[in-house]
């Protein structure tokens, strides 16, 4: 039995798309809705819970998930997955930033622990911000080489 005519009415009606439209399959029904020519008789149909509309389908996440479980891992991330280039995907002053906190919250634990006094702190810094040093294990290297760091008290 064609329900063609029932469902574009319904469709109109729930103000979706004929593909959302579900129309009971219950035997008991059936003529019912077969009868059911009008909107209003449509209506009725609605309240009534024979005529429901679907649910939207969204887009799954499950791929995306699964994407992202592989990239955590270090997966999918070489040369050929790369868009922009390497200052785009980790800015040089992002790295800036990052190193010379580390540089900066450095110099101020070994001068909190007095291991380096004020000047020597002072001249230091002005070298951290001047870009001299490239990692903190070179600051360290510096700061011995130049003898002005005092052993760490045990």
């Amino acid at each position: 039995m064609k329900l063609d005519l029932q469902r574009r009415l319904a469709a109109s009606v729930l103000g979706v798309g004929i593909h959302r439209v579900r129309i009971s399959p219950d035997p008991a029904e059936q003529d019912n809705i077969l009868d059911a020519i009008t909107r209003e008789a449509i209506r009725e149909l609605i309240r009534r819970n024979v005529i429901t509309k679907r649910p939207v389908r969204g887009v799954s996440r499950g791929r995306a998930r699964r994407r992202a479980a592989q990239r955590k891992k270090g997966r999918r991330r070489g040369a050929g997955s790369r868009k922009g280039a390497s200052n785009a995907r980790t800015p040089g002053k992002g790295r800036w930033m990052s190193q010379i906190r580390a540089l900066r919250a450095h110099l101020r634990a070994l001068k909190a622990q007095s291991r380096i006094d004020a000047a020597t702190y002072r001249r230091y810094y002005a070298q951290a911000k001047g870009g001299m040093f490239k990692s903190k294990a070179h600051l360290e290297a510096q700061l011995t080489a130049a003898g002005v760091i005092k052993e760490a008290k045990q």
